[in-house]
């Protein structure tokens, strides 16, 4: 029985196998490249206040919310920093936000009108803020999750949210 084996497998070795793949087509005979599905443009690519309106404040409400401040007012509004110093200054695009009752209250400032462009964080516990800082300054890619993460680090570093 054995012989009866090594003879089977020795038969299939001298068969030649079929080729497994076939010849090539001629150039002629290509098939029309597939059209690439053209991606949507990503959310920060909107035009600004579209983006900040749509997309921006709601994700920052949602993930301070979800930090469990419950007393959160958001707004986006155009108008003059609210900073000593810079009373003669042109109007810019702001996020201003409160909460704590009014006590606690932040900007998020857009002086150029562009996502990608100078951004500016100013925060302040009952009073008028003193400070601006530059937010943001070293990042290559600005995405939405980015500058939400952002804020939400910056309220950290000031203890104002969770159990800090």
């Amino acid at each position: 029985m054995a012989e009866e084996t090594n003879k089977n497998e020795a038969a299939s070795e001298d068969k030649p196998k079929a080729a497994a793949k076939p010849a090539a087509k001629a150039a002629g005979d290509k098939k029309p490249a597939a059209k690439k599905k053209e991606k949507p443009p990503a959310l920060e690519d909107k035009p600004f206040e579209e983006f900040m309106r749509q997309h921006y404040v709601p994700a920052l409400e949602k993930a301070i919310a979800d930090e469990g401040v419950e007393d959160l007012h958001l707004d986006f509004t155009k108008q003059k920093l609210p900073i000593p110093g810079y009373e003669t200054a042109e109007e810019c695009w702001q996020v201003l936000g409160s909460f704590g009752n009014g006590t606690r209250q932040f900007n998020v400032y857009f002086p150029d009108e562009d996502i990608k462009g100078k951004k500016a964080f100013s925060c302040n516990e009952g009073k008028s803020p003193s400070t601006l800082e530059s937010f943001l300054i070293d990042e290559r890619r600005i995405t939405l999750d980015l500058m939400v993460f952002g804020v939400i680090m910056r309220l950290n570093g000031q203890k104002w949210l969770g159990r800090n």
